[in-house]
């Protein structure tokens, strides 16, 4: 079993940053891929981005590339999802998972945890 806990999230202004964190504890962490997804009310859950147990392949939606940046921390055993240049349509709750895939498909994670509100306002 692998625990996981997000933190970081809050409201802030469009254009803003902020940092997700997911710490997890149990099983060795180092031997999980790890993903972010988020869901925004009245939407389903969607991948936002993923990176493999070695921390050398990271892969994001279309709609966050080239504004968040996905990493771990194998020491702190803690993944990081760092947001910039936030737009009120990245509103959502957002959630890190763990599992033997690094894949964009939500259902193939075998860990998630409670996840944390992101709100950025206009």
């Amino acid at each position: 079993q692998v625990q996981l806990v997000e933190s970081g999230g809050g409201l802030v202004q469009a254009g803003d940053s902020l940092r997700l964190s997911c710490a997890a504890s149990g099983r060795t962490f180092s031997n999980y891929a790890m993903g972010w997804f988020r869901q925004a009310p009245g939407k389903e859950r969607e991948f936002v981005a993923r990176i493999i147990w070695s921390g050398s392949s990271t892969s994001y939606a279309d709609s966050v590339k080239g504004r968040f940046t996905i990493s771990r921390d194998e020491a702190k055993n803690t993944g990081y999802l760092q947001m910039n240049s936030l737009k009120p349509e990245d509103t959502a709750v957002y959630y890190c998972a763990a599992g033997h895939y690094a894949t964009p498909l939500a259902r193939l994670y075998d860990y998630w945890g409670q996840g944390t509100q992101v709100t950025v306002s206009s």
